[in-house]
């Protein structure tokens, strides 16, 4: 039996409706149209972002746009303070969903809402107060102290506003509404973001752009509430869950463990590489890593659906179920990435060259090629690792990462001190190689049924993965010496993509799946694979 603590009395008006589990058939379709909507969401804002921020930084200046990005730094670093509340409340509440119980799906997102609090208010706090300090510590200029000093307190009540909206959606990221997830976060960032140089030119300044962001996380708590209000009726009552907070701090506090260890196994090396080279080194190595990392974004987009939905997928009458998604969510990462972590591979020194000078297309190109290498690995093991969250494994990842880091360290210190910034992208695919590998073997041993659907796709394919390989060496070894857009390779690039295309029609998809991509090549469908039911 449940145990609640009521806040406030609560009267039913209406009398309980049955508990009636909803259907999990087609759950690889809405985990790929989540995934694009949550892709769009992402891309949508950064075209905005683009446009906005150059006369952002023209308006403030070079010392004013950087006060506005340390202001909403000082924060960001902070984001632990909610102990992980806004997965937890994911994946707990879908778990409720997933049984049908709509009282303990909303009491979970309530309790979830008040451990996020009790956590943030008085590191929010901290930073109201010490604003002051925070500003001085950072050798703000004397004439922007002041605005500096009432920015930082904007920006902590913001702060907690931001938690709960990771929270307040739970109930569109259970039902895999992404779609509304993303009008809703990133119309309101983009309304934002075209805000604030607005505010700026009519006198706002920093204090103005930074009261823009709270506005804007005003308004985006309000639509959370309203459109889960609407999908989730019971949200609006006045009750927490007492017994889920033990579990939900022990998913969170473990979560929040690996996170801190995550940061530093995606950002060390690029410290270590700053003390042992120069800050001329890292400009080269920051480029190829940050154009490297955006090729992620879609796997991550998948992840944010996926955890949902392998939590509605856990009970042992559904692991069939659950093993396909598994499968078929990689297998939707890999062919979908496959072609355009090579094309990025063959693009990669001219586009340097082109872009940033022959400097960076000297010295950044073969780090970035490197770094794709790895990444393929990486977003391979975005599936496996949103089912290790999924199932709880929270404090089983801690240990890995941190595990991790300490032999990475080692391994960049080494790598760096023989080859320099090539040395460091080789230590950063070893090692995200590595931890493919260890997340897969981990969450594969939590489902049996994966591994063996994952086993007869590669057994199967042996052959479709030869003329792959085939099919793109060739223009990858040539690319690596080329500096400038050559018209006979960019010729074979899409010669290859058509051969690809080919490769994958015959050789990987089912037959549901090359019905339903006739369906989407006809009828312009966002969603990309159906599997039958």
């Amino acid at each position: 039996m449940l145990q609640h603590c009521y806040i406030h009395p609560v009267t039913p008006d209406a009398a309980p409706i049955p508990n009636q589990a909803p259907s999990t058939a087609g759950m690889t379709n809405k985990v790929v149209k989540g995934s694009l909507w949550t892709l769009a969401g992402q891309v949508a804002p950064l075209g905005v972002s683009l446009i906005a921020t150059p006369f952002v930084i023209r308006m403030l200046g070079a010392e004013g746009y950087g006060v506005l990005i340390l202001v909403g730094l000082i924060p960001n670093y902070l984001g632990f303070a909610d102990f992980g509340m806004g997965i937890a409340s994911t994946k707990f509440a879908s778990e409720a969903y997933a049984a049908g119980d709509s009282e303990k799906e909303a009491r979970t997102v309530r309790t979830a809402a008040l451990i996020a609090l009790i956590g943030s208010v008085p590191v929010a706090a901290a930073i109201f107060f010490f604003s002051n300090t925070a500003i001085t510590a950072f050798n703000v200029p004397p004439e922007l102290h002041s605005e500096a000093n009432l920015a930082l307190k904007l920006a902590s009540v913001t702060f907690v506003i931001g938690f709960l909206n990771n929270i307040f959606n739970t109930p569109q990221l259970t039902r895999l509404r992404m779609d509304l997830n993303t009008f809703v976060n990133s119309g309101f960032r983009m309304l934002g973001l075209l805000a604030t140089p607005i505010v700026i030119y009519l006198g706002g300044g920093i204090l103005g752009a930074v009261a823009v962001l709270l506005i804007v996380t005003l308004l985006t708590l309000a639509a959370h509430l309203y459109v889960s209000g609407k999908l989730l009726n019971q949200l609006f009552q006045f009750t927490v869950d007492r017994s889920l907070i033990r579990p939900m701090l022990k998913f969170g506090g473990a979560l929040l463990i690996a996170l801190i260890a995550a940061g530093l196994l995606m950002h060390v090396e690029k410290i270590i590489l700053t003390t042992m080279t120069s800050v001329e080194t890292l400009a080269h190595y920051s480029v190829a890593f940050t154009f490297s990392t955006m090729a992620t974004m879609f796997a991550a987009a998948m992840m944010q659906a996926l955890i949902p939905a392998f939590s509605q997928l856990l009970s042992p009458e559904k692991e069939q179920e659950l093993g396909k998604l598994f499968t078929r969510a990689i297998r939707i990462n890999v062919i979908l990435m496959l072609p355009c972590l090579t094309a990025l591979f063959i693009i990669a020194r001219p586009f340097f060259t082109t872009w940033a000078g022959e400097e960076f297309g000297r010295e950044s190109a073969f780090p970035f090629q490197i770094l794709l290498f790895g990444l393929f690995f990486s977003i391979v093991a975005y599936v496996p690792l949103s089912l290790l969250i999924a199932s709880g494994r929270t404090a089983l990842m801690a240990k890995v990462y941190w595990c991790e880091l300490v032999i990475y360290v080692v391994l960049v210190v080494i790598c760096t001190w023989l080859l320099g910034a090539v040395g460091t992208a080789i230590a950063y695919s070893v090692r995200v190689i590595g931890d493919s590998f260890i997340v897969s073997f981990f969450s594969i041993r939590e489902r049996t049924s994966s591994l063996s659907e994952l086993k007869l796709i590669l057994t199967n394919n042996k052959i479709g993965l030869l003329m792959i390989i085939l099919t793109f060496a060739p223009a990858m070894a040539i690319s690596m010496t080329l500096d400038y857009f050559s018209p006979l390779l960019m010729i074979w690039l899409c010669l290859s993509m058509g051969i690809y295309a080919l490769i994958i029609w015959k050789k990987f998809l089912e037959a549901s799946e090359k019905i339903w991509t006739i369906d989407l090549l006809k009828n312009g469908r966002i969603s990309f694979f159906r599997i039958l039911r």
